[in-house]
């Protein structure tokens, strides 16, 4: 059975993305308007962040078992540049991951626990028949 850690993370995640935008996850409003943490200097480029960053915390929550915002944060934050001083790590926003989490639970990919969130069995399913269409698709090739 071909899973999550059998093929390449982004193909996985641009596939999955495109099928969660299929299932009709709305975007919030104040994406357009916001940077997606302090470490970032502008807002998100790309067209389908929103269904980006929903499968890689689908991703994340396959391959770590048990998420919450905090780590989250962590894994989405990175360094930011001070001008001369020395880079600091800095975590990425929480709002974001925050309503991301949501939105994941209200589609029921994801439920919430006394401590974090893990996959549903829906979730989980949804990420191995993907794994295995992008097996299929890179062996063909």
């Amino acid at each position: 059975m071909v899973t999550v850690y059998d093929v390449p993370p982004n193909d996985l995640i641009q596939r999955t993305a495109e099928k969660l935008k299929a299932m009709g996850i709305p975007k919030p409003e104040f994406l357009l308007y916001v940077k997606s943490g302090a470490h970032a200097e502008r807002r998100p480029q790309q067209k389908d962040f929103w269904y980006l960053r929903l499968a890689s915390m689908l991703r994340q929550a396959y391959i770590k078992g048990r998420v919450g915002v905090n780590s989250l944060r962590t894994h989405y934050g990175g360094r930011k540049n001070r001008g001369r001083k020395k880079e600091h790590h800095y975590k990425a926003g929480g709002a974001r991951i925050r309503r991301g989490l949501q939105m994941l639970e209200k589609y029921e990919l994801i439920k919430k626990e006394k401590v974090g969130r893990v996959l549903t069995p829906k979730g989980r399913s949804l990420l191995d028949n993907t794994a295995y269409e992008v097996f299929k698709e890179k062996k063909a090739k």
